[in-house]
């Protein structure tokens, strides 16, 4: 009996890791708006502030792409900082703009202080994209931006809590998330930047017509 109890445990615990994974969350893609349309919010209606303190409006970033980021430095997935400012350099002349939110939720992987993680985030990898403070994303202290995000508020298509760190909401010129990409899946992977393009394509052929 014993035996079959600690089975069931371990089968169950087992259950719990892989639930935890951070490639379990599927990518999800829609086609960014091409005019602005009627919503019930935006994730741009949001105030955050920013890695030194400072209250940043989120609609100062209305009429770009956003791509809103949870980050950690001690995470398996950090070197993902290298693709995320790589792929900012490469696109922010056209209107695309990376938002990081450092978030301590999984695994104690962000531990440190705001100006610790400036100080990593530049040191070691050059980031010039914004950065906000640190924040939760998950649990009962959840930032609202992270509440509108996974709650359905930005889409029923797009809700679910973050699995773990470097989750990816992409938001079109319109203020409407559009994409929602896993933990795993990389900034500069194929799937991220065909969105990145066709959102910032759309907002181009919008302001043409």
């Amino acid at each position: 009996m014993l035996r079959s109890l600690m089975a069931v445990a371990v089968v169950a615990g087992v259950g719990a890791l892989a639930l935890a994974r951070p490639g379990d969350v599927k990518d999800t893609v829609k086609e960014p708006t091409k005019v602005a349309q009627e919503k019930q919010g935006s994730p741009l209606d949001f105030t955050a502030k920013t890695i030194d303190g400072k209250e940043q409006k989120l609609s100062d970033y209305k009429g770009k792409v956003v791509l809103l980021v949870n980050v950690a430095s001690r995470c398996g997935l950090t070197p993902q900082y290298t693709a995320l400012e790589s792929t900012y350099e490469k696109y922010k002349d056209q209107g695309f703009v990376i938002i990081g939110f450092p978030a301590n939720n999984f695994g104690g992987q962000e531990p440190g202080t705001n100006e610790e993680i400036k100080q990593f985030c530049t040191g070691k990898y050059n980031v010039t994209f914004p950065m906000m403070s640190k924040i939760s994303v998950k649990g009962d202290d959840k930032d609202p931006l992270y509440k509108f995000l996974t709650e359905g508020g930005a889409g029923k298509e797009f809700a679910g809590d973050i699995e773990w760190n470097f989750a990816k909401f992409l938001v079109d010129r319109n203020g409407n998330v559009m994409a929602r990409f896993a933990s795993k899946t990389t900034p500069d992977s194929p799937q991220v930047t065909a969105a990145v393009e066709k959102a910032l394509a759309a907002g181009k052929q919008a302001r043409a017509d």
